[in-house]
């Protein structure tokens, strides 16, 4: 019979970022916790396998439907930000300046790692393109690949006659410019705008 604290060391280490030592401070950890503890994270993570689905309109990780997002009646469904990652909504969210909706592409296109356009949640980002769409933010990662897919998505839904704007990029603020990097620094000043 597998030995119980083995098993869960094993499956500890599967998550990202997580190595054996740590795994094992956690198992020893929870088996020190509180009764019930252990329990409690298990059915957690049991109800975020059997709860949580993407969202009909927006694709993103949710347990309603629509995702509370897409059913707030105060956001503006003119303007969709395009992302990556559901974790890309929650740091629009924490910022507290955009007001309008989301469509989360689960990914960006990367021939390197076998990352195609139709793998994208592209197709159901054409679904929502029409005449009472203004404008679509390309909200990808600064990146090669984020690039890449900003790219293409540009030029598949320039033809729609939507308005297409992408981020800014640049310097991050708090940064001494000695320390930028010099793709940060191109583009900072690619993307500078007039002083007023």
């Amino acid at each position: 019979m597998p030995d119980p604290i083995a098993v869960a060391v094993q499956q500890l280490k599967r998550l990202p970022g997580i190595g054996e030592k740590t795994a094992t401070r956690l198992v020893y950890w929870m088996l020190n916790a509180p009764p019930g503890t252990p329990s409690a994270i298990a059915q957690a993570l049991i109800s975020l396998e059997e709860g949580i689905r993407p969202c009909e309109t927006c694709c993103n990780l949710t347990a309603a439907h629509p995702c509370p997002i897409c059913s707030d009646t105060k956001r503006d469904p003119r303007i969709v930000c395009v992302v990556e990652h559901p974790q890309d909504v929650l740091a629009f969210e924490r910022s507290g300046e955009f007001r309008g909706q989301y469509h989360v592409l689960h990914g960006a296109i990367s021939p390197l790692d076998g990352i195609n356009p139709d793998q994208l949640k592209i197709r159901e980002l054409l679904t929502r393109i029409g005449p009472d769409l203004d404008e679509v933010i390309l909200a990808t990662d600064p990146d090669v690949e984020g690039d890449a897919t900003a790219l293409y998505l540009a030029r598949l839904l320039g033809p729609l006659g939507v308005k297409i704007t992408r981020l800014a990029h640049g310097i991050s603020v708090g940064t001494e410019i000695e320390y930028a990097d010099a793709v940060s620094l191109a583009r900072a000043l690619q993307y500078r705008r007039e002083f007023k």
